[in-house]
C-alpha cells in the first residue's frame, strides 16, 4: 500500500527544533503515540499492505510488494467486493462476447457498452482500435479470446496509474487531500492515517476544512480512534491551519502530515484559487511542501469525475488519485477515460487507492490487472 524509506533507526527521529518553530506551532490535541507492532505482528501487517520486511533494524528501504501476494484471502473478499461493486458494468460488457461471431455488430454493441461504462468516446476509439489491432496480430476467432484480448488492453491502458505512494523522503512528508462535497475525502484521511499509524508513523491531522464544523468534527473522531493529533481552528482561516501543522509536524519531528481541506466544486472559481493559497502556504511553512496532493473522485460521478481531475490538476498540480465508492453505482469504465487523459498529459497521475466501501480494509491499492478483469466480469 505504502513505499516506505527508513534513513534512520525508528520511524521520526525528531531533529533539534528550531526555538521560532516552537513559538508559532499551536497547541494540538495529544494523543498517545501509536503502539509499535510486537516482532512476532509486524511481518503480518506489514505485508498486509504491500510492505516488504526489513532486513536490518538500522536502515532499509523496502519495496512495495503485490498485495495479492499478501494475505490472500483478505484480498479475495476485497476483490469480490469489488467485482461485485462493477457488475452493472461488467455484465453489459461480458454479454457483448456470449454470441460465436467476431464480426462488425460484436465491435458496435461493445462500443455501445462502453459508453455506458462511462469511458468516454476518446478512451472507448482507443480500446476498440487496441482491441482490432490485438485480434488481428493474434489470429483470435474465439469470442472468450477476444473478452480476454480487451482485458488485456484495458489492463495495459490502465498499468501507469498503477504506483505506490511514496513516504519517508522527507521528515515529515506533507500530504494535502482535495476534493468535492461528499467525495469520501474526510472518511479516506482517517482510513489512510489508520493504514500508516499501524506502520508505526507518526502523523499529525490538520483540520483546513474550517467552515464546515461537522468535517472538524469528522476528523476529530478519526484523529482519537488512530490516536494521533490534530490541529483544529473554529471558523479560522484555511491556509493558516496548515501552515501552524507543517510548522508543528516539522518541531515534533511528525513522520507524515495530512491536511483535509474544504470540499468546493470545480467550478467554484473563488474557491479554486482559495486551494491555491492553501499550497502555497504549506510551500512556505516547509520547503518543496506540499509533497503530494491527492485528489478524491467518487466513482458514482461518472464522465465528471474526469472534469473534476483536469480541473483541479490545473488549479493545484496533482501528484495522485483516491477513486471511492465503487460499491455503489460506479461504472468503473471513468478509470480508462482518466489513464488516456493522463498519459496525454505526460506524467501519468497515478490511482494510489481505491475504496469499495466504509471499512477500514475497503481501501486498497490499485492493481491495473485486477481491476480490468473486475470490470469485464
Amino acid at each position: 500500500m505504502f513505499s516506505f524509506i527508513k534513513k534512520k533507526l525508528g520511524w521520526g527521529q525528531p531533529e533539534k527544533a528550531d526555538p521560532a518553530d516552537k513559538a508559532t506551532a499551536p497547541e494540538a490535541s495529544p494523543a498517545p503515540a501509536p503502539a509499535a507492532p510486537s516482532p512476532a505482528a509486524a511481518p503480518a501487517s506489514a505485508s498486509a499492505f504491500g510492505l516488504a520486511s526489513a532486513p536490518s533494524p538500522v536502515a532499509w528501504v523496502p519495496q512495495a510488494q503485490d498485495d495479492t501476494q499478501a494475505k490472500p484471502t483478505d484480498r479475495r473478499s476485497w476483490l469480490d467486493r469489488l467485482k461485485s461493486g462493477l457488475r452493472k458494468t461488467g455484465s453489459s460488457i461480458a454479454q457483448v462476447f456470449t454470441g460465436t461471431r467476431i464480426d462488425d455488430a460484436l465491435y458496435e454493441e461493445l462500443e455501445a457498452a462502453l459508453l455506458m461504462a462511462d469511458a468516454g468516446v476518446a478512451a472507448t476509439e482507443h480500446l476498440l482500435a487496441d482491441l482490432k489491432q490485438r485480434v488481428k496480430d493474434t489470429k483470435a476467432t474465439d469470442p472468450a479470446a477476444v473478452k480476454a484480448l480487451l482485458a488485456d488492453g484495458i489492463a495495459e491502458l490502465l498499468k501507469p496509474l498503477e504506483q505506490s505512494l511514496q513516504i519517508g523522503q522527507h521528515t515529515p512528508t506533507v500530504i494535502m487531500v482535495a476534493g468535492v462535497n461528499g467525495a469520501g475525502k474526510t472518511t479516506t484521511i482517517g482510513k489512510l492515517t489508520r493504514h500508516l499509524s499501524d506502520h508505526g508513523a507518526q502523523v499529525l491531522l490538520a483540520a483546513a476544512d474550517t467552515f464546515r464544523a461537522a468535517a472538524r468534527e469528522q476528523l476529530a473522531v478519526w484523529a482519537d480512534r488512530n490516536r494521533v493529533q490534530i490541529v483544529s481552528q473554529e471558523g479560522g482561516d484555511p491556509a493558516a491551519v496548515t501552515f501552524d501543522a507543517v510548522t508543528a509536524g516539522k518541531a515534533r519531528g511528525c513522520d507524515v502530515v495530512i491536511a483535509d481541506t474544504a470540499g468546493r466544486l470545480a467550478t467554484q472559481i473563488h474557491l479554486m484559487d482559495e486551494l491555491k493559497k492553501v499550497k502555497r502556504v504549506i510551500g512556505k511553512a516547509m520547503d518543496s511542501a506540499p509533497h503530494e496532493v491527492l485528489l478524491v473522485v467518487d466513482g458514482n460521478t461518472g464522465q465528471n469525475a474526469l472534469t473534476q481531475v483536469k480541473a483541479f490538476d490545473d488549479a493545484l498540480g496533482l501528484t495522485g488519485l483516491v477513486v471511492t465508492k465503487l460499491d455503489g453505482t460506479a461504472k468503473g469504465g471513468v478509470l480508462a477515460a482518466i489513464a488516456l487523459w493522463s498519459r496525454q498529459r505526460g506524467t501519468p497521475v497515478p490511482v494510489y487507492f481505491i475504496g469499495v466501501g466504509e471499512g477500514l480494509e475497503d481501501l486498497q491499492t490499485f492493481n491495473a490487472r485486477e481491476f480490468a478483469r473486475a470490470l469485464l466480469e
